[in-house]
């Protein structure tokens, strides 16, 4: 079973958004036999990638960094959205850490690119803005030799 990881940015802008989806589309429709997606199911592009995993009969494997994860989905949708995906998984890990920090989100993220044989990354190439961010994760799995193919829009900059 290939297994294909994300991470990314929680704000697509809209000049983006049909970008992004087209080319994560295309990254997990392009795979011969079975898919694993893991994702962490963020805000952005953790829960469209793994809207579109479903979409494409990848099994859903989850990672959730800390006990009070769902204290962070703020937006119109977003926590909805979120436990929709979470009954949807086939597969959840959870963290130890009872918390979200930035050390919880780091170790959620370099989870993901440890178990996954591809990473896919949307990204706009910038430093992470605090520690776990895609930036970092971005890093940590080109060091360790994961493939990560970054996904963006050029010309395109994040508020």
């Amino acid at each position: 079973m290939k297994r294909i990881g994300v991470t990314g940015h929680r704000d697509i802008p809209v000049a983006a958004y049909a970008h992004v989806r087209a080319a994560l589309l295309t990254a997990l429709g392009g795979h011969q036999g079975s898919l694993e997606a893991l994702s962490s199911l963020a805000a952005g592009a953790d829960q469209l990638f793994a809207d579109l995993a479903l979409e494409c009969g990848a099994e859903l494997t989850v990672v959730i960094p800390s006990g009070d994860y769902e204290r962070g989905f703020t937006g119109p949708g977003e926590l909805a959205r979120f436990q929709l995906l979470r009954e949807r998984a086939t597969r959840e890990i959870q963290l130890p850490f009872p918390c979200s920090t930035d050390e919880a989100y780091y170790a959620a993220g370099t989870y993901i690119a440890d178990h996954c044989d591809r990473l896919l990354a949307v990204w706009d190439g910038h430093p992470a803005r605090g520690l776990g961010g895609t930036g970092d994760i971005v890093h940590y799995a080109r060091e360790r030799g994961t493939p990560v193919t970054v996904i963006w829009r050029d010309g395109v900059e994040r508020a």
